[in-house]
């Protein structure tokens, strides 16, 4: 790939940051990526790609499958603690409808495989970041004054595009948008891990299965991932903050007499591997996605709830959207239009997930009650309609056409 001679600035080594690292390099740019964690995380949890996400991955030319595997759960669906299903779709089906099914892969070797298709020494773990300024009035390239990345280490990296991957808690949002109302929890928090396949007894292995159980404010979900793990999930309604002094009690309490394999599954957790984070989402839509060559992408950009597995996924298309449209020499006028590209679509999904939560986390025996019936009474090929603008909603807009030159500075 030739190099255009532009530098990137990618903040953050996580999923966003790092497709947008690989998409910009696939299209000439020089990238950096400063990642303040000492090194790649070595734990981390699931992550199920939808064909929406695999379709945008496409685009760059990167292939998931090859990076974790391409075995896929036989079916998807939602259960209750009694093990009744109120939903069942088979992942052919999906498959069919979208072109591919979806794939569920460890996030570790996810990253792992964006990462190594970046030439060496473009990671820079270790390296946080205390500021984004301007350069100095004389240095403008084509629209407004090329940024200046201040490390915590001292280092000055002067850049042509500012990625702002930073995550959900994302320290440049919180300094360059101060009147944002910021994040909002939900109610809800969640627990996380990965478990090695089964050992082999030389029992039947059931059909792969990813379900996700409701009960009363409580879920619990498994995930077959690609390579053989399982990855397991579970959340509840909880005050924000709370932490169990042990893990496996809290868990077992919950969810031990709920229908096979979860008591199982439970017994095999290493409570030191279980991740707790409390969720949110953003309270309220940033008025813009970017400021001058800043631009924010993922949760830093849009925060959601994981209640309809779309958060990563957004995030790889907010990074595939944003190298296809600064592929012009016009950053300022691109950063524009991928605003008016992404924002509409990730707010809408960012509002649906709230809801989904909502619904998913009720009570009240009589709320529940109606809410598993009415989960079990929708037909599946309306369930199947409403998945369509997930997993056919991925578009790469046209790029804008250049405009007049402007010298306005970063911190407009």
């Amino acid at each position: 790939m030739a190099d255009s001679g532009r530098h990137a600035v990618v903040v953050g080594a996580g999923i966003g940051g790092l497709t947008a690292a690989v998409a910009l390099h696939r299209r000439g740019w020089r990238v950096t990526v400063c990642e303040r964690a000492p090194g790649p995380s070595a734990v981390g949890a699931g992550i199920v790609l939808a064909p929406n996400a695999l379709r945008a991955l496409d685009v760059i030319g990167f292939d998931a499958g090859r990076a974790a595997g391409r075995s896929v759960a036989a079916a998807m669906g939602v259960r209750r603690p009694d093990g009744r299903w109120l939903s069942r779709a088979d992942t052919a089906a999906m498959a069919a409808r979208y072109g591919r099914p979806p794939l569920a892969v460890h996030r570790g070797s996810l990253t792992a495989a964006l990462a190594a298709a970046l030439p060496a020494g473009t990671i820079r773990y270790g390296t946080g970041v205390s500021s984004v300024g301007q350069s100095a009035p004389n240095a403008p390239r084509g629209g407004c004054e090329r940024p200046v990345v201040r490390t915590a280490g001292g280092t000055e990296l002067t850049a042509d595009l500012v990625v702002a991957a930073d995550g959900i808690h994302s320290p440049s949002r919180r300094r360059y948008v101060p009147d944002h109302p910021g994040l909002r929890y939900s109610g809800e928090t969640a627990w996380r891990t990965v478990l090695a396949a089964a050992p082999d007894d030389g029992r039947a292995v059931a059909e792969p299965v990813a379900a996700e159980t409701w009960g009363r404010g409580e879920r619990f979900g498994t995930v077959p991932l690609a390579d053989g793990r399982v990855y397991v999930y579970a959340t509840a309604v909880a005050p924000e903050g709370h932490r169990p002094a042990d893990v496996r009690a809290e868990l077992l309490r919950r969810f031990r007499t709920w229908h096979d394999p979860i008591p199982a599954l439970l017994e095999r957790m290493d409570p030191a591997a279980v991740l707790q984070h409390d969720l949110y989402d953003l309270a309220a839509p940033l008025p813009r996605h970017h400021l001058g060559r800043l631009v924010w992408i993922g949760d830093a950009a849009h925060a959601m709830t994981p209640n309809l597995g779309q958060g990563g996924c957004q995030a790889i298309e907010d990074a595939v959207v944003l190298a296809h449209l600064v592929d012009g020499p016009d950053v300022p006028t691109a950063l524009a239009a991928y605003d008016a590209a992404r924002g509409a679509r990730t707010d809408a999904l960012r509002v649906r997930a709230r809801r989904a939560g909502r619904i998913a986390a009720l009570t009240h025996p009589l709320a529940v009650a109606a809410r598993d019936l009415a989960v079990r009474a929708t037909p599946a090929r309306v369930a199947r309609r409403a998945l369509d603008d997930l997993f056919d909603g991925f578009t790469l807009p046209q790029p804008p056409a250049p405009a007049a030159p402007s010298h306005a500075p970063f911190a407009a």
